[in-house]
């Protein structure tokens, strides 16, 4: 596996709005777009910084895994995301050299995305994913 670039940075928000505002605003980053995924019980918003993006995820359920996140460690940088070229190769490529997945195949991820999570433990305590766009 390569991977081909930082795709973007996920950052767990509490107030998702608010959030977009500051980046807007503050940092001059246009806001792309919101999306929410119901599957992951997360709302997204994706703001391109260059040839990466930022991404906020704010939870929409108490017992999301962003709620839980946030919980846990408060707001913060919550995983970075690289790109992938073939992400079942990357995952095969993963566990073949003795990595765990949290995820053992791809799911669906905001902007269409099929993404796969490397457990944190085994990547010095970064939540990492591996993401393919078409």
């Amino acid at each position: 596996m390569k991977a081909l670039k930082v795709d973007h940075i996920g950052i767990a928000v509490k107030d998702l709005d608010a959030v977009v505002k500051f980046y807007e605003d503050v940092m001059g980053i246009p806001l792309h777009g919101i999306e929410t995924v119901e599957e992951q019980k997360v709302r997204v918003a994706f703001m391109p910084v260059g040839d990466t993006e930022i991404e906020l995820l704010e939870s929409t359920s108490p017992d999301g895994p962003i709620a839980k996140f946030i919980d846990k460690k408060g707001e913060g940088v919550q995983h970075v995301a690289f790109k992938v070229e073939n992400i079942e190769e990357a995952i095969a490529d993963m566990k073949e050299k003795g990595y765990r997945m949290i995820d053992e195949s791809p799911r669906y991820g905001a902007g269409g995305a099929k993404i796969a999570f490397m457990h944190p433990k085994g990547t010095c305590g970064v939540l990492i994913e591996l993401s393919e766009r078409q």
